[in-house]
């Protein structure tokens, strides 16, 4: 009996890799079927390789440092991508822009998770996200899932998750509530690209 075929994913990260953990641990648990084809970072040292590496992970650091040329970086990265056969990329707290080569360069483009419900908090990353939203006494925050395009937190929205803004709150208590979030978010916008009921990104 033939194999079932699972979807392959490319993730990118460049920090501790908690959202990458997660995704991780949603595969091992048999709650996604997916397959992680690559770890791709621009900071070698950070947390997300060495859960890569201890699940045998191929992990490819591409950055400034490994690759001056842009060019070169570009085509690089679209190789890795192509050469894997993954079909969606995954953001998992990336901190640079993908080039639109990379982006075309997987069937279903890429997702990325933002501690915020963009539009609000969007253009900004980590504890500056969560201290704009306390500026503005929102009584609300969350996460978004969007697909990635040129712009910084600028793409289609797939689905989001509240948290109420507590009195009292800091930036790292919120943060702390919108990770639980996170976690349990990602994980289900790439459930519902293996299981086919979202693809490419149509022409407008």
């Amino acid at each position: 009996m033939k194999k079932k075929e699972v979807m392959k994913i490319g993730c990118f990260a460049s920090g501790r890799g908690s959202n990458f953990e997660a995704i991780l641990k949603r595969i091992e648990s048999g709650d996604l079927e997916a397959e992680v084809a690559f770890l791709l970072t621009n900071n070698s040292k950070c947390g997300a390789v060495d859960l890569a590496k201890s699940r045998g992970i191929p992990v490819h650091h591409v950055s400034s440092v490994t690759d001056p040329d842009e060019n070169a970086r570009t085509a690089r990265m679209v190789s890795i991508v192509r050469d894997s056969g993954a079909r969606l990329l995954v953001l998992c707290g990336y901190m640079k822009r993908i080039p639109d080569e990379v982006l075309e360069a997987a069937e279903f483009g890429a997702i990325n998770i933002h501690p915020s419900l963009l539009p609000r908090g969007g253009g900004l990353y980590g504890h500056h996200v969560h201290e704009a939203i306390l500026a503005l006494g929102d009584d609300r925050s969350g996460a978004t899932v969007h697909r990635v395009n040129s712009v910084y937190d600028d793409g289609e929205i797939l689905m989001q998750r509240q948290v109420p803004v507590l009195p009292g709150d800091t930036a790292d208590t919120l943060a702390a509530r919108v990770l639980i979030q996170e976690h349990d978010l990602l994980w289900r916008v790439v459930k519902q690209f293996a299981e086919g009921k979202l693809g490419a990104q149509t022409a407008k």
